[in-house]
């Protein structure tokens, strides 16, 4: 009997044929997907498992994870915690409309005499053609005229300095001139402390100034002028300047005057009236008001401060050297991770995975750290930004912030560059271990890749392109061209770093053992210790080139420098159109002060009366024609006559660009008492300057300008919108002091009545014996202001600001970036050479052994990257210099050229660091030499 069976008729119903086909087309199968859409899902699988794998690894290495968290952190919580702050100082036009009128309607500043127009909001405003501006002071009645009724105002005056005797010293300080117990103008001060002052000898300090002053919360202050002492009566605080700032009342106006901007606050009956700035701008009156009417043509806020393309490139490539730095730092611990990881990554190719598996598997790494870096850094960033306000707006931006918000694009910025940073650092580990030998893997053997080079050769080409570009852009003054051979040449050195590793590593022969195995390691595990090199290179040279260029142009300006007085003489003049004591007066305080000192003194060129407001006159000393330089200015960008003007004596000399501390005095009116005070001439020299003054003549320091004994004299007058005009010549006899002060002209009283001038008291100039003591100009000064306000100025040879802690603060930034690249190789290589010490354990090396070994470990990274980078620091230096002082031989007359001026004080601290790092290793590592044996 056959088992077959029959099959079951079809049921009825219409034709299968007829059927309609389903999602799984006639036959029932899914249609066939295109390739491109098939390897798109696969490699979205292969990023999921690689991710896992990375997770995973992550949670197995904390050590390692821990380290390039912190990495990868750091930079991203400084970044955050800067972006979030500026983002709450700066603040909207509203709220800073709110802050300026505080608890008041509007803002009246009376600008002009006739019609004004302005924007919107009052930032700008013009008057009209022929408008003069308003210089009479404006009384509350004017104002309160033009106002509804019932209108309320209240003045202020903004930024009148003040200025307090502090312990034998003066002090300047911020003021404030306004009536705090006035409704309108409550809102601008806030009280913390005390009451606000009420009369002329009261004023209330806030916190920095109570600091400063070095006074309390009833104390007394002695202004500077010699008028009343004032009581402290309220610890005041405004908003808009927390540094130090006093509040006054408005009866006690400065002996000069109320000075600054000058503003009315108003307090309307009612809403504002539309019409109201129309009208107000018709009187010369610009308003600001809390919700101006919104103009239609106008276009959205935006930012008055937007960084321009240049500034934004410029952002972007610093940008970029800092994230190499921290790529740099991060990729040893990725590479060293790969080399932990390589069986892993072994069974992975054996079970299939092609080289595009093991690539991702590894950038997964930096994906999932740099996430974890960038979420970290940002909420740590935020929230310290947060706590840190009140500080930050203290000390830093010295004004309170608007509302607390974050800047969300910025942010956004921040952690895609985090991600990348670990994405970056994770690259070349990436295609290490794609091109590892998986028989090696599997066995556990070491297999160092070998190095190509292909690297070398891109890495000296790129180094040569970023030095003519950084030299390009030096010599034509572009900073983003000079940025941007930066970043070329760095990345060049990063290329060339590892064959420089290797190359040492073949002289380790000749050295003991521990040195010896320290370059061995360093040159098989090249992908970790040279970007760690590189890294301190990169620091080290960024840090050397500019300590070259701050000490160059500190010696550029120390050279181009030129004194007021001989060192330690003294010049006192006078505040405003204050009257002037007896010279016998000022001669006895100075002699009860500073003893051995002589006053004289100084009077100036003038225009005759009567003369108009803001009208000056000077004298001027012209050359004789044959000493003239020949060469016009506009002849100057022909290098022929740039080499004929140079060895021609008579267009020698070099730009005026120097500075003289207080008052430098070209031209005085004088006929002999002040010359030894001023020029610091001999006996012999002023007494021959003398009679030559006595005969109606002039003296220079340049003979140049003489003439067979005479002098040819210029009187000019300019005003306020013209340019100087001559009014008078004359010659007259002349002489020339031989003294080293340049360009001096002293004027005897009947040589500047020939020319029409009059001449006006200065001051006085004081003659010491001995450069005064600090103490010895503190009593001078405190003697001088019971005679009146007199401002005393010392000649010390202060030709710029210290730079020391600039360098300073550029060695320390860069040592410690050596120590932490030295750290973290360091410890990276003991992880990694675990076997190693194993060996030497087993043969019987001594407990000292390990310790030794890890300082020279630290020894190869921090020495060779440090003296890497000092030597590059020096040549990019040299080549910026060079290529600054070539750029200013095309200017005349020559300004002072740029020295190359080694900057020791960085190259000591930076030669100390290695040493400490390699002495930080030796002492944080364990000496015991664990021995391991392997379980068969």
């Amino acid at each position: 009997m056959s088992t077959k069976r029959r099959a079951a008729p079809p049921a009825a119903g219409p034709h299968p044929a007829a059927a309609p086909a389903g999602p799984g087309g006639p036959h029932g199968r899914p249609p066939a997907r295109p390739a491109r859409d098939r390897r798109f899902l696969a490699a979205l699988r292969s990023w999921r498992a690689a991710l896992r794998i990375a997770r995973r690894e992550a949670l197995r290495a904390r050590g390692r994870t821990a380290l390039v968290l912190a990495m990868i952190t750091l930079p991203v919580l400084g970044l955050a915690f800067s972006a979030v702050s500026y983002d709450m100082a700066e603040l909207s036009r509203a709220e800073r409309v709110d802050r300026r009128l505080g608890t008041a309607d509007a803002e009246l500043r009376w600008a002009a005499e006739g019609p004004v127009t302005q924007d919107a909001w009052g930032d700008t405003s013009n008057a009209r053609d022929g408008v003069p501006e308003r210089t009479r002071p404006v009384t509350a009645g004017e104002l309160t005229a033009l106002l509804p009724a019932g209108s309320r105002v209240g003045e202020v005056h903004w930024w009148v300095p003040f200025e307090v005797r502090v312990r034998g010293k003066r002090e300047t300080v911020s003021g404030r001139l306004l009536d705090l117990t006035n409704p309108v103008l409550r809102g601008q001060g806030r009280v913390l402390a005390g009451r606000p002052p009420t009369g002329p000898d009261e004023v209330g300090l806030n916190r920095a100034a109570l600091r400063r002053l070095h006074v309390g919360l009833g104390g007394r202050i002695a202004p500077a002028d010699g008028s009343a002492e004032r009581t402290v009566v309220g610890v005041v605080e405004f908003p808009d300047d927390l540094g130090p700032t006093v509040a006054l009342h408005p009866a006690a106006q400065p002996s000069a005057g109320p000075q600054g901007e000058t503003s009315w606050l108003v307090d309307l009956p009612g809403d504002v009236d539309p019409g109201l700035t129309e009208r107000l701008n018709a009187r010369g009156i610009v308003v600001v008001v809390r919700a101006p009417v919104p103009d239609p043509t106008a276009g959205p806020e935006t930012l008055s401060a937007a960084l321009s393309v240049e500034e934004t490139t410029n952002v972007l490539l610093v940008g970029g050297l800092g994230l190499l730095e921290v790529v740099l730092l991060v990729g040893p611990a990725f590479a060293v991770g790969v080399r932990r990881r390589r069986r892993d990554l072994a069974l992975v190719a054996v079970a299939g995975g092609d080289a595009a598996h093991l690539r991702r598997i590894v950038l997964a790494d930096g994906v999932v750290l740099g996430f974890a870096g960038a979420a970290a850094g940002l909420a740590l960033g935020v929230a310290a930004a947060f706590a840190a306000r009140p500080l930050v707006e203290e000390y830093v931006f010295g004004a309170r912030f608007g509302a607390y918000r974050v800047f969300p694009t910025a942010l956004a910025a921040i952690a895609a560059v985090a991600v990348l940073a670990g994405v970056l650092a994770a690259l070349a580990p990436a295609w290490t271990a794609a091109r590892q030998d998986v028989v090696a893997g599997l066995a556990g053997r070491r297999t160092p890749p070998e190095h190509r080079r292909r690297w070398l050769l891109i890495g000296v080409l790129l180094a040569t392109v970023g030095v003519a570009v950084a030299t390009l852009g030096a010599a034509r003054t572009t900073t983003t061209v000079l940025f941007a051979g930066l970043v070329v040449g760095e990345l060049g050195l990063v290329f060339v770093t590892p064959t420089l590793v290797g190359l040492l590593a073949r002289a380790g022969r000749w050295l003991p053992l521990a040195p010896r195995i320290a370059l061995r390691d360093a040159s098989r595990n090249r992908s970790s210790a040279a970007p760690a090199i590189s890294a301190v290179m990169a620091a080290v040279a960024g840090s050397v080139a500019l300590g070259v260029y701050v000490a160059g142009d500190s010696a550029r300006t120390r050279a181009s420098y030129q004194p007021a007085m001989p060192y330690g003489h003294a010049m006192v003049v006078g505040q405003g159109q204050t009257a002037l004591p007896p010279v016998p007066r000022i001669a006895e305080v100075a002699a009860a002060t500073m003893p051995g000192s002589t006053v004289a003194r100084i009077d100036i060129p003038t225009c005759p009366t009567p003369a108009d407001d803001g009208d000056w006159c000077d004298i001027r000393a012209e050359l004789p024609p044959a000493q003239a330089c020949p060469y016009q200015v506009e002849q100057w960008h022909d290098a022929d006559v740039r080499a004929r003007a140079r060895s021609d004596p008579r267009c020698g000399g070099r730009a005026g660009d120097g500075y003289a501390t207080g008052y430098s005095l070209p031209v005085s009116v004088d006929d002999g008492d002040a010359l030894a005070a001023l020029l610091g001439a001999g006996p012999e020299q002023v007494a021959a300057a003398r009679r030559v003054l006595a005969a109606g003549g002039a003296v220079v320091t340049d003979e140049r300008y003489l003439l067979a004994g005479r002098l040819t004299l210029t009187a000019t007058r300019a005003g306020t919108d013209s340019e100087p005009v001559a009014v008078g010549t004359a010659t007259v006899p002349g002489y020339a002091l031989h003294t080293g002060f340049e360009d001096r002209l002293v004027v005897s009283h009947a040589a500047a009545a020939r020319l029409g001038l009059a001449s006006q008291q200065l001051g006085y100039v004081v003659a010491t014996a001995a450069a005064p003591t600090s103490t010895q100009q503190d009593r001078f000064d405190v003697e001088l202001r019971r005679l009146g306000p007199l401002d005393v100025i010392v000649e010390r040879g202060d030709w710029g600001n210290d730079q020391r802690p600039l360098l300073l603060l550029l060695a320390i930034g860069s040592g410690l970036i050596t120590v932490g690249a030295a750290a973290v190789a360091t410890g990276l290589a003991a992880a990694e050479g675990r076997t190693d010490l194993s060996t030497l354990g087993a043969v019987g090396a001594s407990p000292r052994m390990r310790r030794v070994l890890s300082l020279c470990q630290a020894g190869v990274i921090a020495v060779l990257g440090s003296a890497l980078g000092i030597v590059v620091g020096l040549g990019t230096a040299a080549i910026i210099m060079v290529a600054l002082n070539r750029r200013y031989a095309t200017v005349w007359p020559e300004p002072e050229p740029y020295p190359i001026v080694v900057p020791w004080l960085t190259l000591g601290v930076l030669v100390v660091v290695p040493v400490v790092a390699m002495l930080g290793a030796a002492l944080f590592t364990r000496s015991r030499l664990a021995v391991e044996r392997r379980l068969d």
